[in-house]
This record gives C-alpha cells, structure tokens and sequence, in this order.
C-alpha cells in the first residue's frame, strides 16, 4: 500500500503548525509572567547573521503554502510579510492551517511525478518530480524553520521541551 502525497505532507504541516502555536503561546506566557518585552523574541536571532523569529514563521509558512498549492495545482493565499507580534504570528499560522484543511486530497493525486518549476527571488528550482519537491525541498526547508523559532525561543529562556516541538 503507497503513502500518497497528500498523507505525507499535510496532516505533518497542520500538526507541527499546530505545536508551533503552543510554542508561541508558551513564550508569550513566559513574556508576560516575567515581565520582558515581547519585541524580545519577537525579534530574536540565533546569531547576527540569523533571520529574526518573525521570519522564521513567515519562512516556514510560505514554504508549505506556496508548496502545497504546487502540489495541488491550485492558488495558494498571499500573504505580506508585516507580521511584528506574537497576534500577528498566530494569525499566520492559523490562515496557514486553515488553507491546508480545505486542500482536497485528490488535487494532490499525481503530483508525485509532476515537475516541479518555480522562481524565487532570482533563482530558477526545477525538479524533476513532486515527490522530489515534497521530500527534498519542502519538508526540509519547513522543519528547518520550524526548529529554528523553537531554538530562538529556547535561546532566550523560554521553557521549552521536546515535547513542547513533537506533539501528535
């Protein structure tokens, strides 16, 4: 029996979207109850060269927005990148959510072997089947953004755990 490509990526990118959201709410928490600035975190890095948190989210949501719409063959919702509280990033995370759960499973039926193109910035990305794209470039590239928000909040004090980032 073969895993389609629908049950590999979305139900993972709601659940994790999911966690991401208690991790904010947690670092809010920790915010308030000790009493530092919000814009704190919100606008921490790793290190100097790093992306801020805010962009980590922004990042990681439009990886598998505009991915999933690819693999959907359908438009994926636009979003500005003008998010600057923890509101603002749990909004993005829920119209990211919301978007995926109205993604019907049979748009991603054949996607496996599709090619996949697209332009970013001033790069060109090929690859030459959906599968590629999913396992290569997309479920990288969110979990990446992923742990990293977790690590900036983690970094910065907040009581996170394992079981804080993997929660089903």
């Amino acid at each position: 029996m073969s895993v389609s490509m629908y049950e590999m990526s979305v139900p993972m990118f709601i659940n994790m979207l999911e966690n991401l959201s208690s991790i904010l709410k947690k670092a809010e928490r920790h915010a308030e109850k000790r009493k530092i600035d919000k814009d704190i975190f919100i606008n921490a890095r790793l290190i100097a060269d790093m992306r801020p948190l805010t962009s980590q989210i922004q990042i990681g949501t439009d990886m598998i927005r505009l991915g999933v719409g690819r693999l959907a063959k359908i438009k994926a919702p636009s979003y500005k990148d003008n998010e600057k509280t923890f509101k603002d990033l749990q909004n993005r995370i829920s119209k990211t959510v919301n978007f995926l759960k109205k993604v019907n499973p049979k748009k991603m039926e054949g996607s496996e072997d599709m090619e996949i193109k697209f332009s970013m910035r001033s790069n060109e990305f090929k690859f030459k089947s959906g599968k590629d794209y999913l396992t290569k470039w997309m479920i990288p590239h969110f979990f990446f953004h992923v742990t990293t928000a977790y690590d900036i909040l983690r970094s910065n004090g907040v009581n996170l755990g394992k079981r804080d980032y993997i929660k089903f």
